[in-house]
């Protein structure tokens, strides 16, 4: 399958600008049942993490875990969300959330994909160790742990060479479709 990078580039291009500025498996199996659609509200600053007298922070979704500069893009060009559950290599992480950015009024391969959740030092071990049993490559780096699927296999991959791709960092786990995507997993939100 080809995929338009083009019009995906600009908008990772621009967000990482974003993400840059603001900063200064088996593949999961979906299942249609529990998978939701939006319609994308305007984009709206993140809530405040709980502090004195503040809110608790609101569950991610697919409008808050990238920024809401890349969903005003997404709008822009047509493009909506579908939601479900987080999985790592067919298990459910709970609290997690995976979302496909794409335009849902035409058949078509042209997505980006999203994913966070909060998981366990236990549950993150046995994560990475199915996911390496599956064939996905291990990568040690300062942000974390990173897994990605098998070159030789993946539909897609970023400038790097990597297609869909996890992140273990201390208390979560992001998922996107190349480990350039990654960057635009920007959750919780900054205090």
């Amino acid at each position: 399958m080809t995929r338009s990078f083009a019009r995906i580039g600009a908008v990772l291009l621009i967000a990482g600008s974003a993400a840059i500025f603001t900063a200064c498996a088996s593949t999961p199996s979906a299942d249609p049942s529990n998978a939701q659609t939006g319609d994308v509200p305007a984009p709206t600053s993140p809530a405040p993490t709980a502090g004195p007298g503040a809110s608790p922070t609101p569950d991610p979704d697919c409008t808050t875990i990238i920024p809401a500069s890349v969903v005003a893009e997404f709008q822009k060009v047509g493009w909506s969300f579908k939601s479900e559950a987080l999985r790592v290599d067919g298990v459910e992480i709970t609290g997690g959330i995976q979302c496909t950015w794409g335009d849902y009024t035409t058949a078509t391969d042209h997505v980006q994909i999203f994913g966070w959740a909060p998981i366990t030092p236990t549950a993150a071990t046995t994560a990475q160790t199915d996911l390496i049993a599956a064939g996905w490559k291990r990568e040690d780096a300062p942000a974390g742990v990173y897994l990605t699927e098998n070159a030789s296999t993946a539909i897609a991959t970023d400038d790097q060479g990597y297609g869909l791709t996890y992140l273990f960092g201390d208390g979560f786990v992001k998922y996107a479709d190349t480990k350039q995507g990654l960057l635009l997993v920007q959750w919780p939100p900054a205090g």
